[in-house]
């Protein structure tokens, strides 16, 4: 199944959880440390962390700092940095269906894009919308294990419900572990 397919399958939860989990794999662009969405994904849970979402999200903001919507290309940010912030400014601040769907949609096609933006080795695919359907001959090692992930998490929470975070989670810190480590030594070739 495509990840298109399964986020067009996904409930509530797993939608969630599957932009959460996008998010967290970008986070070293945004500076953050690795327990900053923590009580995000704790509120995902049980039905009565959807009530505390909002709050929780100004909170992650808050310690992330900047102005969430107003980082563009002219900036002066690097574009994979730019694609991480809209990722967050666009989190709904109220967990339903419909806010979820858009922004889970959203976060995988950033996602991957800043995936692709650094990766070493050219992606040869058009764009991550053919990447997401299924399309994945040419695909880059950093884009494909991105697109793993990310099928990995829908299929997690869409299987087990919640008892599927704990190991969503886990594949999220891998991928995290992953991209700081490219993130690095970006840096190191740049300075």
């Amino acid at each position: 199944m495509s990840l298109v397919e399964l986020i067009g399958q996904a409930d509530e939860r797993g939608l969630a959880a599957s932009g959460l989990a996008c998010l967290d794999r970008c986070v070293p662009l945004l500076g953050g440390d690795d327990e900053v969405l923590r009580p995000l994904w704790a509120g995902l849970a049980d039905d009565a962390g959807a009530a505390e979402w909002g709050e929780r999200l100004e909170q992650v903001r808050g310690k992330l700092g900047g102005e969430f919507g107003a980082a563009d290309e002219e900036s002066g940010e690097d574009e994979a940095v730019v694609l991480a912030r809209r990722m967050l400014a666009a989190a709904p601040a109220e967990r339903s269906a419909a806010g979820v769907r858009a922004w889970a949609d959203a976060c995988s096609v950033a996602a991957l894009q800043i995936h692709r933006l650094l990766d070493p080795l050219t992606d040869a695919g058009d764009s991550v919308d053919a990447r997401r359907e299924g399309r994945t001959e040419g695909m880059s090692p950093l884009v494909a294990a991105e697109l793993r992930r990310q099928i990995t998490v829908l299929e997690l929470l869409a299987g087990h419900g919640p008892a599927g975070l704990r190991p969503a989670l886990e594949v999220c810190t891998e991928g995290r572990r992953v991209l700081r480590a490219v993130v690095s030594r970006r840096s190191r070739r740049r300075g």
